[in-house]
């Protein structure tokens, strides 16, 4: 539960940021205001192009067989598991251009009065950031069943008023928490997420023989940690701690993060 509050938290905030700098600009700038109609037309036909992707996996899921499922539950917290670091990685590289480079289009578009031109723009920057929730929502719930789905959508919820109560505060002032900040401790948090996903994805396909786990389990540390309650399971879910660990899964977990900091520093640099 507690990662669908943190990505519906994160993603709502990075699309609320894309929409206010829009917005910011649209209203300051008079040749500008009469897009604002276009503006939120983008971000309606951003969250409907979400919403078509989210039915699209959902249908594609209910047609499979038991087999199938397994492998596509596996393949779309692998996926899932990739965009986070592909998401990261081009924070990194643009976070600090982001708003010219939206701003520079915002222009563009406004200068030739392309108002079409302009909900393009909005709608592709809402839909990525809808697309992205789908996809790692779907990876983390895939297997939930009756109750626990209404606890992930209450989790869901929360995280969305806490998204507009973060932009708030990030708008409000920068004393105690900026952007900078905001996005470098996401960052970790999301990372570890995604080796979350990877060790979840990679387990099933363990589980159900398409890959070897080598040694399985390669030690047993419940005694100490269980990953089944209380911090472990924390661990288990936000950063894919297990107490037996196969030694194929653990191994690619440690080639996940050599490749996600080597990333990271090449985007520093």
């Amino acid at each position: 539960m507690e990662q669908v509050l943190f990505i519906v938290w994160r993603e709502s905030v990075e699309a609320l940021l894309v929409v206010g700098i829009l917005y910011a600009w649209l209203r300051a700038n008079p040749a500008g205001r009469s897009g604002l109609r276009y503006l939120w037309g983008g971000v309606a036909a951003g969250l409907a192009l979400s919403g078509v992707l989210a039915l699209l996996i959902l249908g594609v899921a209910t047609f499979l067989s038991d087999d199938g499922q397994q492998y596509f539950h596996a393949g779309m917290s692998l996926v899932a598991a990739a965009l986070i670091v592909q998401m990261v990685y081009w924070m990194r590289c643009h976070g600090r251009t982001l708003k010219r480079e939206l701003e520079s289009g915002l222009a563009h578009n406004v200068a030739r009065a392309n108002w079409w031109g302009l909900l393009l723009l909005v709608t592709i920057a809402v839909a990525r950031e809808g697309s992205e929730t789908v996809v790692f929502l779907y990876g983390t719930i895939a297997t939930a069943q009756g109750g626990e789905l209404l606890h992930y959508a209450a989790a869901g919820a929360v995280g969305l008023v806490g998204a507009f109560a973060t932009f708030w505060l990030l708008q409000l002032s920068s004393r105690f928490i900026t952007w900078r900040l905001f996005f470098r401790v996401t960052e970790v948090l999301l990372l570890l997420l995604a080796g979350s996903l990877l060790v979840g994805g990679l387990e099933k396909l363990v589980s159900i023989g398409t890959l070897p786990g080598l040694v399985d389990p390669l030690w047993n540390s419940s005694a100490l940690l269980d990953d089944s309650g209380g911090l472990g399971k924390l661990l288990a879910d936000f950063a894919g701690y297990r107490a037996q660990p196969a030694l194929s899964v653990l191994l690619t977990w440690l080639v996940f993060w050599a490749a996600s900091v080597s990333l990271l520093r090449r985007a520093a640099r």
